[in-house]
Order: C-alpha cells, then sequence, then structure tokens
C-alpha cells in the first residue's frame, strides 16, 4: 500500500514537473542567436561588440534585433544610482533600460522597445507572480527550470516581437559570477532548443598588459573561457580587447587552449573611436565568421557610411569647447548619450568636440567666469534632486546674460526657466516644487495626477510623446517640420500658471504637446540660441544622423565667441 501510495505521489510530481517543463514553448518561425558573454573584468567592451556585429549584419541585409540580459535583482535600472549604473536609456515605449541599448540604437538604426532588456528582479517577479496564481501546479519552483525557462521565453518574445532573422543576446557582468549563471545555463539550453545550427557563442574577454615585461597576458582568457566551457559553453569566437596591439602568435596560443579556430581569434585593441570598431571587426572577418556559422547568405555588406564617419572624425581639426555643467560628472557613462550625440552634431559641421565637464555644486558666482569662459556652448542636462541645482541656474544665467548658445536638456530646461522667472519677477523665491514645496513662484510642478503617487519606479511620463512646433520659433527652423515625437523621463513640468507673464517677459514656449496643454520646448527670445526642452533627444541622435536640437546647437556654438574669447557678444 505504501509502495502504490508512493507511486502515487511520484506519477503526480512527474506529470507536475512535465506540465512545468513543457511550459516553454518554440515560436513557428524561429530566428537565429548570438550569445554574447564577457570574461575577465566587466566594463570589457561588450556592449560596444554587440553594436558593432549587429552594424555588420545589418550592412549585409541582415534583419537584426539585439537585447541585454542583466543579472542584479532591480526590476529595472529606473530607480538606481547614477552613480553605480550611469545612464538609464529609454526606449520609445518607455522602458527604462541599460546604457547599451544606447550603443545598440546608435549603430544598427533601430528603436528598440522593452522586450530588449531584462533583468534578474523581472525574470524573477514573473515566475513568482505564475506561481501565486497556480499556473505551476502546486510544484516546487526551481531555478531550473522554472527560472531558466523564463529567460528562454524573454529571449524568444524579443526575437518574435522584433521579427529578427539574428538576435543577438549580451549576458551582463563577467563568467563566473553567482547572479549570472541562471542566464548561462538558460542560454546553454538554447542551444538544444532551437538547434545548433541556430545559435552562436561569442566570448569577449580582456588582455592585460604586464609593464615589467611588456607583455599581453593571455592566461586570464583561458580560465575565463575554462569557467564558461565548465558550465557547457563552447564560444565559437573570442574577442580579445586590449590596450595595445595583439601580436598574432597569441593568436595561435589563445586558439590552441580554448579550443578554437586561430582566425576565430579576434583582435580589438583600443581605439580612438568607438564608430572605428565596426571596420575593426570587419577587417578581421567577423562577419564572415558569423555568416558561416549560422548559414546566412546574404552579401558582405556596404560599410561605407562607417568608413565616412571614421575619416571625418579623424579629419575634424578646428575645435568647438562645450562645457557640460552636471551634477553626476564624476561618472561620465551617466551622460553617455548626451556627450555622443554632441559628437554627432559637431561631426555634422565638422569640427572636433572639446567637451570638458563641469560640476554643478562647485559652480557659483564667483568662479563662473573662470569655470565657463572658454565655451563656445553651454548644455545643462537632466538629473533629479536638490543638489548642484543652484549651480545649473548659475550656467544658465551666465549664458542668457553672455549670450552663450546654451542647450537644456528636461532638468536643464527646468533650471532655465527658474533662472529666467527669477529675473523677471526679482525675487529669489522662484524654484521647483520638487525641490521648494512652499516656494512663492512654482514655475515648475507636478502634474494634478502625479501628487498622489508615492512609488519611484515606473510612475514618470516615460517614453515617446508628439509635440507641435510653433511656427517662427528656434525650435521649428531647427527641426525643419510642423510637430515631432520624443522621448521623455520625468515627473515634473512647466507651471501653465506662468505662461503668459513669461512669455510677455521674452520667453517663447514654442514646442507644445497636441492639446497645448504641456510646454515641451522653451526659448529666450532676444538670445543667440537658448533652448530648453522637456524630453531627452540624447536619446534619437545617430553619429550619421545627428538630432535636429544638437545639431542647431552645435552650428550656433561654432559661430559664437566665447566671453573669454577676443571678441564679445551683444548682452
Amino acid at each position: 500500500m505504501q509502495c502504490c501510495h508512493g507511486l502515487l505521489i511520484d506519477s503526480l510530481e512527474w506529470r507536475s514537473y512535465n506540465a512545468m517543463q513543457h511550459s516553454f514553448r518554440l515560436p513557428e518561425n524561429m530566428a537565429k542567436h548570438i550569445f554574447v558573454t564577457g570574461g575577465v573584468v566587466s566594463s570589457v567592451g561588450k556592449g560596444i561588440t554587440v553594436a558593432s556585429i549587429g552594424t555588420l549584419l545589418k550592412a549585409r541585409g541582415v534583419k537584426v534585433a539585439v537585447q541585454k540580459l542583466d543579472p542584479y535583482l532591480n526590476v529595472d535600472p529606473g530607480t538606481m544610482s547614477p552613480y553605480q549604473h550611469g545612464e538609464v536609456y529609454v526606449t520609445e515605449d518607455g522602458a527604462e533600460t541599460d546604457l547599451d541599448l544606447g550603443h545598440y540604437e546608435r549603430f544598427i538604426g533601430v528603436d528598440l522597445t522593452a522586450d530588449a532588456n531584462a533583468t534578474s528582479g523581472r525574470v524573477y517577479s514573473s515566475v513568482i507572480s505564475k506561481e501565486r496564481e497556480g499556473q505551476f501546479l502546486g510544484g516546487t519552483i526551481q531555478v531550473v527550470p522554472h527560472v531558466t525557462n523564463e529567460i528562454k521565453r524573454t529571449i524568444m518574445d524579443c526575437a518574435t516581437r522584433m521579427s529578427a532573422d539574428v538576435l543577438i543576446t549580451e549576458i551582463g557582468g563577467t563568467v563566473g559570477d553567482i547572479e549570472g549563471q541562471p542566464f548561462i545555463e538558460a542560454i546553454r539550453q538554447m542551444r538544444k532548443d532551437v538547434g545548433r545550427e541556430n545559435v552562436m557563442y561569442i566570448h569577449v574577454t580582456y588582455l592585460p598588459h604586464l609593464a615589467s615585461t611588456g607583455e599581453l597576458k593571455t592566461k586570464p582568457t583561458q580560465h575565463s573561457v575554462r569557467e564558461l566551457r565548465a558550465m557547457g559553453i563552447q564560444p565559437d569566437i573570442i574577442v580579445c580587447r586590449s590596450d595595445y596591439v595583439m601580436p598574432e602568435d597569441l593568436r595561435d596560443k589563445i586558439g590552441l587552449f580554448c579550443d578554437v579556430p586561430r582566425q576565430a581569434v579576434i583582435p580589438l585593441p583600443t581605439v580612438d573611436s568607438i564608430y572605428e570598431v565596426p571596420l575593426v571587426l570587419a577587417d578581421a572577418d567577423m562577419g564572415d565568421l558569423v555568416a558561416e556559422k549560422l548559414g546566412l547568405t546574404q552579401g558582405r555588406g556596404d560599410l561605407s557610411v562607417w568608413k565616412d564617419i571614421v575619416a571625418r572624425l579623424r579629419d575634424a581639426r578646428e575645435p568647438v569647447s562645450i562645457a557640460l555643467v552636471g551634477k553626476y560628472v564624476e561618472l561620465e557613462d551617466t551622460y553617455l548619450s548626451v556627450r555622443e550625440s554632441l559628437k554627432h552634431a559637431a561631426l555634422m559641421h565638422g569640427k572636433a568636440l572639446e567637451l570638458f565637464w563641469v560640476h554643478s555644486e562647485q559652480l557659483n558666482d564667483d568662479n563662473v567666469m573662470a569655470q565657463l569662459a572658454s565655451a563656445h556652448g553651454i548644455v545643462v542636462p537632466g538629473g533629479f534632486g536638490m543638489r548642484g541645482i543652484e549651480g545649473m541656474i548659475v550656467a544658465a544665467r551666465y549664458a542668457r546674460e553672455n549670450g552663450v548658445p546654451y542647450l537644456g536638456l528636461c532638468l536643464g530646461m527646468q533650471v532655465m526657466v527658474i533662472e529666467f522667472a527669477r529675473n523677471v519677477f526679482n525675487s529669489q523665491s522662484v524654484n521647483s516644487t520638487e525641490f521648494d514645496q512652499g516656494v512663492d513662484y512654482p514655475v515648475i510642478d507636478l502634474l494634478p495626477e502625479q501628487r498622489e503617487i508615492d512609488k519611484m519606479g515606473g510612475t514618470m511620463r516615460l517614453g515617446s510623446y508628439p509635440c507641435e512646433l510653433v511656427a517662427g520659433t528656434r525650435a521649428r527652423e531647427a527641426y525643419g517640420v510642423e510637430s515631432t515625437s520624443e522621448r521623455h523621463r520625468h515627473r515634473f513640468e512647466f507651471n501653465n500658471d506662468y505662461r503668459q507673464q513669461l512669455q510677455t517677459a521674452g520667453m517663447d514656449f514654442s514646442g507644445l504637446s497636441r492639446d497645448g496643454r504641456l510646454v515641451e520646448i522653451a526659448e529666450v527670445r532676444d538670445h543667440p540660441w537658448m533652448v530648453g526642452c522637456q524630453f531627452h533627444p540624447e536619446f534619437k541622435s545617430r553619429p550619421d544622423r545627428a538630432h535636429p536640437l544638437f545639431a542647431a546647437f552645435m552650428k550656433a556654438a561654432t559661430e559664437s565667441v566665447p566671453p573669454g574669447g577676443q571678441a564679445e557678444l551683444p548682452l
């Protein structure tokens, strides 16, 4: 009886396990998959490598989608400190994602979605939610198969919804990280699920340079690959990042000890510009290796656009000096898209960008001339919180009073409005209610529907919204069209109670929401070029297509003479 009872329980458990195991379903039209892992150290350049591989495939006519899987437990980067995570990149559909998605979009020229970034937090939240709903028939929930199935489903969903021929998936972190193991196991299983001929593994590793001997060392790479192989994955290609040119004999050595063909060991030395990386990989036959492994029949592809970008970057000689005044300048990755957008705009005008960083918390009336005297233009980017705000306001006043071209992004628009209004109302009690709830002139305030929200994650105005451009304004001139759409990430807005007063005083509201209710762009009328936007145009700039606002700002900057220069502009 006990035996029969035990068999009955075993049978029920097996059926339950079977149901759980087969809850993962393959789509009818499967994409091919490239999985990119990292070894030795973090920040080795996986994101740029992934974006560059996507560029090579797109040039061959392949429809490419890209995805980043991050092992940390945050549901998304939206509430993470900029000092820990860097920039939060926002997609068209309003997802707060990893900054590598910015590289993907800029290089490959596709608009990604929320499917393109997933974290352990999101994966585990989904699994737990399904367990609470009883979808696993009362079974014990485990990393394998439940978490790995959810990861595979995330991968498949991205490929299907993006209608990709090839999906490139980057696994965040470094091989050997405890938190990354479920992701490694999931991509190992994918080889069986979709067929070996449809899966490729690329490992990006680092070759440290030993100064005492002048050598690049391969042992860390060998250990990293051994760790990956112990998890069941043999890389097809090893990309070797280094700060020095890799000797040819090291390709043989790595190939021998890591069991890959010599030609599949790809050197990737540090280059002057990240936009050179697709060309470096193409010269190493990366595109051919990937096409051969995955059975892609498209031709070699045209990289002339990238060759032109790199050539113009190298040929640019005349400098244009731009000051970026922010509160997170210790970590430049916080303003990554802003920095790249300024490069795109300078490149468009044939100038060499000289970007210098000014910490807004350390900027004041006493040192502003010394700090900003050499700037042809000033950019104040986005951010949250009170720290450093007064320094940004000082920068905005300096730009307004000295005729220096100014571009304010999100918070940068808000401080521009605050500074202008303080001058109009002749009062220091002008501010945003984000910084001072009892201020006399709250020119920046929460939307009414935001005032009762107490949770931080995913509660902002996020994603793409339309913007109507007012005729006869600098914004309309920059865009050259009547309307556009831009990506947002903010809670606070311009307070319409002050719209008429500030307009009369010389501030034009040149971009409005479709219903006219929300101010999207503001500009100072009697100024060479002083424009602020409530959205983040940096998310839509591309190396071969500078964003219109950045392009117009850079044009004004190239035509200006800084107050510390040899000529003075009229106030």
